[in-house]
């Protein structure tokens, strides 16, 4: 007698096998911890637990010396209550200010902008001039450039007196403000002109041939066809060299923010403060107020910038 097949009577669902225990290039996750675990060490040697610290040094009256250096106490927010009566900090914080408005936001910007909107129209041979000049001074290193400014502002033998006749005049302690905008404006304007020039080559020539043969001016056609394909160009720049100049700590190299305080930015207020009193405590404090200011002035580029788009 044949005996009967039996058929199933329901299809079993087939099961995907197990994903095996690896990443997406395949090295498994022991293998890849192993190349990522270097960086993270990296990290947070040099990152996080530095920032940690400074937290914590701000919230103490820690000093290079003396009880307090071994001892150091838990104050709390009194160092940022003492820095926000100083008149000296706040000085410093107008000071910076005024560096940064004058140096970088009308020095820097401004003439990096001129530089490239004239450079496009200059023959070769003085375009690759005026560039190289322009990026010497910017790839020497701070301490040459501020040897070269002391010597050309020099009292007796300065190099500016004799071009304009003012023998005896001492740049630097009569104008320390205005020597130490120049000489970052001199500084850093090649970052502003390269940045610009990329950005200008990216504005069609059909339109400002356009805008010419209808008898734009030279202003109109920057108002009405430059600066509109630029103008994201132009707040990444003015964020960009506004963060630098606000943290610039090169004009110590100058003037020492001197005299009498007069050119005493941020950046030296806390480096005074911190190493020459001895009070490192107050001197974090300062500078994560100058961190926070930082992050003030992003989250408006930001809102800007959120803004045009």
């Amino acid at each position: 007698m044949a005996q009967a097949t039996s058929l199933p009577t329901e299809a079993e669902p087939v099961r995907a096998p197990a994903a095996p225990d690896t990443d997406a290039a395949g090295l498994g996750r022991v293998r890849a911890s192993a190349f990522v675990t270097p960086a993270l060490v990296l990290i947070g040697v040099f990152l996080v637990f530095p920032a940690l610290w400074t937290l914590y040094l701000g919230l103490t009256n820690f000093r290079l010396t003396g009880i307090a250096a071994a001892n150091p106490k838990f104050v709390g927010l009194d160092n940022y209550g003492t820095a926000l009566a100083d008149p000296n900090f706040l000085n410093s914080l107008y000071l910076t200010l005024l560096y940064v408005l004058g140096s970088a936001i009308i020095g820097q910007s401004i003439l990096g902008f001129v530089l490239a909107w004239t450079m496009r129209a200059a023959h070769k041979t003085v375009r690759t001039v005026v560039e190289s000049l322009v990026m010497l001074a910017w790839i020497l290193p701070s301490s040459v450039v501020s040897f070269l400014w002391i010597a050309m502002l020099d009292r007796d033998t300065g190099t500016l007196n004799v071009l304009l006749n003012t023998p005896g005049t001492a740049w630097l302690l009569e104008h320390p403000m205005l020597s130490i905008i120049i000489f970052n404006t001199w500084r850093g304007t090649a970052f502003s002109m390269l940045l610009f020039s990329a950005a200008l080559g990216s504005v069609p020539p059909s339109q400002l041939e356009t805008a010419r043969m209808v008898g734009a001016s030279g202003w109109q056609q920057l108002r009405d066809v430059v600066f509109p394909h630029i103008r994201g160009h132009v707040l990444t720049n003015v964020l960009l060299i506004s963060l630098w100049t606000f943290n610039d700590f090169a004009p110590y190299l100058i003037t020492a923010g001197g005299p009498n305080h007069q050119s005493e930015i941020l950046p030296i207020f806390v480096y005074n403060t911190a190493i020459f009193d001895g009070q490192l405590g107050l001197g974090t404090a300062i500078s994560l107020l100058m961190l926070l200011i930082n992050l003030v002035l992003a989250v408006v580029y930001l809102r800007i910038l959120r803004k045009r788009t």
